[in-house]
């Protein structure tokens, strides 16, 4: 399973080219550019599956450094201001991970509108 089964090559390309200088990656940005805003509840688990990269369930810090090259090899990794920042956005429980289950209870996908909800798709 890739990344682009469920999101267009052209969108990444652009989300990844709007971040390509240092401190400049947005999550809300780079989600609604690469159109996960617009995906099901079962699209935006799936590709949470592909970016929980040590099966784990979770999202951890050392996976969202290394974030945008999920979506182009290419990528830079994000800076650890916008690893930490990305965290906070999206941490719903204060864990310090950002897990699937929590996600659904925190808002990331609403099960009324079956619409990412989460506020870094908005």
């Amino acid at each position: 399973m890739a990344i682009t089964d469920f999101l267009a090559a052209s969108d990444i390309t652009l989300a990844i080219n709007a971040c390509k200088a240092k401190d400049s990656f947005s999550p809300k940005t780079f989600f609604k550019t690469v159109g996960l805003s617009k995906k099901t509840p079962t699209e935006i688990e799936r590709v949470f599956k592909i970016l929980d990269q040590d099966k784990s369930g979770y999202i951890e810090q050392d996976e969202l450094q290394l974030f945008l090259q999920n979506f182009s090899k290419g990528a830079r990794p994000l800076t650890a201001a916008e690893t930490r920042a990305f965290l906070l956005e999206g941490d719903s429980d204060g864990d310090g991970k950002i897990g699937w289950e929590g996600s659904l209870r925190g808002g990331l996908v609403s099960p009324i509108n079956s619409r990412c909800n989460f506020p870094l798709c908005k």
